[in-house]
């Protein structure tokens, strides 16, 4: 996709003139300054904010462009971005919390605390305890269930979806495998609701927000759209840039909910940096150091591989993602929403943390930035981030663009010779899925809808492509998300129900459109 450089860079103070080192040395701020601004414009990306922490202080701390192309009001300090999975790290502390005060434990069984919980496994059901909530190892698939909290104009309650996890089937066996995951750390957020007697968003704000005076950090969905100093969203359609709409609704706060600033992520860094520890003469604690050390123990292998760092492991703790890298122990975990993206890296013994914030939907943005300020401090010399990560960003582009190329083409080959083997006369009616509800398919003189009852995002209009498979294109093409819609026919050519799956190879995977199994209920 080709990439439109920005206007607004006009607005910034500091000239890209300043060179990068290649010799491995640590960045200066003002070098830090230059790539970052470099970055933005290579991955067109409008607004950030980053943070370096080292030896215990803030090392640098700067924000750039705009929170918004609607707007243009500047980032600063205190501008509010989408941490989203970074938010996991507060769940799993909360938890920690709870165990330090003994009214917990990591490997108690969650129906114990939350009796109508169910998978689709009867052993598992038993044997599932809190520790496996937030380690990804399930059994479930990659974003299984997500669609029930995504996107945010889902009305999914949180009581229907815990009890819909019995549907959801398992792709491995327990334990087996990680597999990333939401829906079980909304569950992780109702064990703290249920066993400190608070509603999860009051635990986090008493807990954390309040004692680290973290005071531009919120969870409250409608909060934070009130908000004049927050970011919007921005996703590239069809080479411009446009503003997005809310990604997770209000029940996902514990998986992904969190909005903050670059200043109170700084504070939340350096206290986890801290082993917890908080204040002046860090005299306070959030929770003990064997509760910091479980967070980040492995729990479940992730793979293993060398890449760039020498990385001999990759696995998941209680909130964060833990490897090696040229010999150091790193914590980290980035965050997605629709049109935002954000990364925390901590490296503790070089007493190194590295946030990176963001208000467009490229990761190849902020893991340019985190790992060009990490190679000055591992002494990596003579690699150039940002051409790596844009090299790689354009050639996945390039493949999706051929894949949605030979998708139209097949089209428009359709349509020009009339050969539909399935009517859409014949597809007409309501299907219905256990766990995501129902789906309406109507007929509008020629045009076809496709239009989900619990998610107004996902409705579009559907296009033969060939055999007995639809497209849909979803009117809100910022989701990039658009599907198959491949329909089971009886001895009659009518549709008896469809499964779908996501066009793009590029699609975020909390589309999970490929473990939906929708059945003809009415036509």
């Amino acid at each position: 996709m080709k990439v439109f450089p920005f206007k607004i860079f006009a607005l910034f103070t500091i000239v890209l003139a300043t060179t990068l080192p290649t010799t491995g040395q640590v960045l200066s701020g003002s070098q830090i300054d230059s790539l970052v601004q470099k970055s933005m414009q290579t991955f067109n990306v409008p607004g950030m904010a980053v943070a370096v922490l080292k030896d215990g202080k803030v090392y640098h701390k700067n924000t750039y462009g705009v929170s918004s192309l609607k707007t243009k009001k500047k980032v600063d300090e205190n501008t509010l971005f989408g941490v989203a999975s970074n938010t996991k790290a507060f769940t799993t502390a909360a938890l920690g919390q709870l165990v330090d005060a003994n009214k917990l434990s990591w490997d108690k069984k969650v129906i114990d605390i939350i009796p109508e919980f169910r998978l689709y496994n009867a052993y598992v059901t038993h044997e599932f305890t809190v520790r496996d909530l937030v380690t990804h190892r399930s059994g479930l698939g990659l974003g299984a269930g997500d669609l029930m909290v995504f996107p945010a104009a889902n009305t999914t309650t949180k009581e229907e979806m815990i009890h819909n996890l019995r549907y959801l089937k398992p792709v491995s066996s327990f334990r087996s495998k990680y597999d990333y995951d939401n829906l079980l750390y909304i569950v992780a957020g109702e064990i703290v609701s249920r066993v400190s007697g608070k509603d999860f968003d009051t635990y986090i704000s008493e807990n954390f927000f309040k004692p680290l005076n973290m005071d531009r950090s919120f969870l409250s969905i409608p909060r934070i759209k009130a908000d004049d100093n927050r970011i919007d969203g921005h996703a590239p359609v069809n080479g411009e840039l446009k503003l997005t709409a809310d990604t997770f609704t209000q029940i996902a706060t514990p998986a992904a909910g969190i909005y903050a600033s670059i200043n109170d992520m700084t504070t939340w860094v350096q206290a986890q940096i801290n082993q917890g520890k908080y204040g002046e003469k860090l005299q306070d604690s959030l929770f003990s150091k064997k509760t910091h050390a479980e967070m980040w123990t492995p729990q479940t292998i992730v793979r293993g591989r060398k890449g760039p760092y020498n990385t001999h492991f990759t696995a998941y703790g209680l909130g964060w993602f833990l490897s090696d890298v040229s010999g150091n122990f790193q914590a980290t975990h980035t965050g997605g929403l629709i049109g935002i993206v954000s990364q925390v890296t901590i490296i503790p013994e070089m007493e190194l943390g590295i946030i990176v914030l963001t208000n467009q939907q490229s990761g190849a943005a902020f893991r340019a930035i985190t790992n060009s300020i990490k190679d000055g401090y591992l002494g990596i010399k003579g690699e150039d981030r940002i051409k790596e990560y844009n090299e790689r960003r354009l050639a996945n582009e390039a493949k999706e663009a051929e894949v949605i190329a030979e998708v139209e083409k097949n089209i428009a080959a359709q349509g020009k010779n009339k050969t539909e083997l399935i009517n859409s006369k014949n597809i007409t009616g309501t299907y219905q899925d256990p766990w995501f509800g129902n789906v309406a398919i109507s007929q509008n003189k020629n045009t076809v809808i496709f239009k989900a009852e619990k998610s107004p995002d996902l409705t579009g209009k559907m296009t033969y492509y060939k055999g007995t498979t639809y497209v849909v294109r979803w009117n809100d093409a910022s989701l990039k998300a658009d599907a198959f819609v491949n329909f089971t026919l009886n001895t009659e050519g009518e549709a008896t129900g469809f499964t779908m799956s996501p066009i793009s190879p590029l699609t975020d995977f909390s589309f999970n459109f490929q473990d939906l199994n929708f059945k003809r209920i009415e036509k």
